[in-house]
């Protein structure tokens, strides 16, 4: 996990995490909207991206490595932990294992139902299909299913090429294999995000989710699929984590 942090700063510290096959430039846009109030932080998960060297292993490691960067680097505690998709996964875990590691936390689209049939498919069907992503037309098909801005492609392209088909299939069989079992250890006041038109097992995971965590907030947001909030509304979504009190910006203007 690569957690690039610039310089000291004395504003509060926004930690937030990419989903799978992204990396830190799909929030890009959102860190802009929060900079003058925020230090954001936006690690790249192993396998991806700058880090695509590394392995991806499992959700449970990379929260251990969250969780050891910010204790390094923040002395154990931010103000706000948010994840989409397989980054809300590590959030989630890391928020059980080190319930005081934030204040707050945004969770977009993380599945905690497992779908072991799907993982059952996963390593031959990810064989099968490996190639492709170093096809632009796939890569094309890939990053609208994904809601990524035509501005964004050629970052996402370039970076999909370099992911190793091992990190490919431990990431897909992480993802839907994740089960969470002591979610009642979450103490951060926690905002649930799930879109309208994603897939059921996610909106049954949203709910599951808000009824584990206590005091936590569920929004599902109308006419969306998975991710399509923070990746292709930005400023839809800073304004619902101000409506929903996880975030309060001085000089905002929507």
């Amino acid at each position: 996990m690569i957690f690039n942090v610039s310089e000291k700063s004395d504003l509060p510290v926004i930690v937030m995490l990419h989903g799978g096959g992204l990396s830190d430039w799909s929030l890009s846009k959102v860190a802009e909207l929060l900079k003058s109030d925020f230090q954001v932080i936006t690690p790249i998960l192993d396998g991806h991206g700058e880090d695509a060297e590394s392995t991806f292993i499992s959700i449970e490691d990379c929260a251990n490595k969250l969780i050891a960067n910010i204790d390094q680097h923040f002395g154990g505690s931010v103000e706000l932990l948010s994840g989409l998709s397989i980054g809300a996964q590590v959030v989630i875990e890391a928020l059980m294992r080190r319930p005081a590691l934030a204040k707050k936390a945004v969770i977009e689209s993380g599945l905690i139902l497992p779908m072991k049939s799907v993982a059952q498919m996963v390593p031959s069907s990810m064989k099968i299909s490996y190639p492709l992503i170093k096809q632009r037309w796939f890569a094309k098909l890939q990053a609208k299913s994904m809601f990524i801005k035509q501005d964004l492609f050629e970052r996402y392209y370039q970076d999909s090429m370099k992911m190793s088909l091992e990190s490919l299939i431990n990431m897909s069989v992480s993802n839907a294999l994740y089960d969470p079992q002591h979610l009642k250890k979450i103490t951060a006041g926690t905002l649930i995000l799930v879109g309208e038109k994603e897939i059921s097992a996610m909106k049954k995971s949203a709910e599951k989710l808000n009824d584990e965590i206590l005091g936590s907030r569920l929004v599902t947001v109308e006419s969306m699929g998975h991710g399509q909030l923070s990746l292709q509304n930005p400023k839809q979504y800073v304004n619902q984590l101000i409506q929903s009190g996880i975030i309060d910006l001085k000089d905002y203007r929507p």
